[in-house]
């Protein structure tokens, strides 16, 4: 029998015809339910049970415990990390000494799950662990956060992460947020924690709503913590900054008493006091124009300022 023709095959053993077997189809993925799944890994972070590595963690030195294998497969800076093999016995434990205990758990939380509680006292605690382990999805669920609870005693310490690590829409968001909350910011103790290149971005703005005056003097405020932590005078500190101080927008009376003060306290570079003065004493010219003399938002009006550039608008 013809089996092209027929479209049946001889079976070897007989010489019945038999059925062309049909063509194999693709398999189809199916999937569970996804909650079951995340509460039982989530049963795992920090359970000893089946664990094969230790961490020691934070300043407070918090024993963690966790599974090689998902870290590994998730996050390439454990994958780095815990590459070669532990030795026989019982291994030491990875110590991890600058990421707090409760920041690196919510780390271990997302990788475990893919999901992660954050809270705002500690949310950028773990923004910071995202960014140096590579997690860019739990970096941008960090920033969004962030951005909706940013308030004046998170914006410094936010804007200094954003700084330290290019983070280029957080850090606008923090520096519009502070030009419209500029004296509430200014009398937190984020703002005298902040770094020179910080401050700087905030000092360039014309839009912060604060007199020149009271910038002048958390700009002393923050140079006095500075030299007392790094142990420098607070003129060495202040040098990158203070360039970017307008001077010029002061009465003579108060520039008097800044000059007065500043004999006493060296502070500000003694030609930048004297450029201040040239600009009060020309008035009009070049000497009155640019950033120097340019009013910010929240510059109080003073006599001598309509002989200087424009007002913010």
């Amino acid at each position: 029998m013809d089996q092209q023709t027929t479209g049946l095959l001889g079976c070897s053993s007989c010489s019945l015809p038999c059925p062309t077997p049909p063509m194999e189809t693709p398999g189809l993925i199916v999937h569970g339910e996804a909650a079951p799944f995340s509460t039982a890994l989530r049963s795992l972070v920090n359970n000893p049970l089946y664990s094969d590595v230790r961490f020691v963690v934070g300043q407070e030195r918090q024993e963690v415990f966790a599974h090689r294998c998902l870290l590994a497969c998730r996050c390439n800076f454990f994958q780095r990390l815990l590459g070669s093999e532990p030795g026989p016995g019982v291994p030491s434990p990875v110590v991890l000494s600058t990421v707090p205990a409760e920041a690196f758990l919510a780390v271990l939380e997302f990788l475990y799950t893919n999901s992660a509680k954050l809270h705002r006292h500690s949310v950028l605690e773990v923004l910071t662990a995202a960014v140096e382990y590579g997690l860019e999805e739990l970096r941008e669920l960090c920033l969004q956060f962030v951005m909706k609870v940013l308030d004046v005693e998170l914006v410094c310490e936010a804007l200094q992460i954003a700084v330290s690590f290019g983070l280029g829409p957080l850090q606008e968001r923090c520096v519009a947020f502070i030009e419209a909350h500029s004296q509430e910011t200014l009398r937190t103790r984020g703002f005298l924690e902040l770094s020179a290149p910080a401050l700087l971005l905030l000092l360039r703005s014309d839009k912060l709503c604060v007199d020149e005056a009271e910038l002048v003097l958390a700009a002393r405020s923050w140079a006095r913590v500075g030299a007392a932590v790094l142990e420098r005078p607070a003129a060495e500190v202040a040098a990158p900054v203070v360039r970017e101080l307008r001077l010029a927008l002061l009465a003579p009376a108060e520039l008097s008493a800044l000059e007065e003060q500043n004999r006493r306290e060296p502070l500000i570079p003694v030609e930048q006091i004297v450029e201040a003065w040239k600009c009060h004493a020309l008035r009009r010219g070049d000497a009155a124009r640019g950033a120097p003399c340019r009013r910010r938002r929240g510059t109080l009006p003073r006599e001598h300022h309509r002989f200087l550039d424009l007002p913010f608008k």
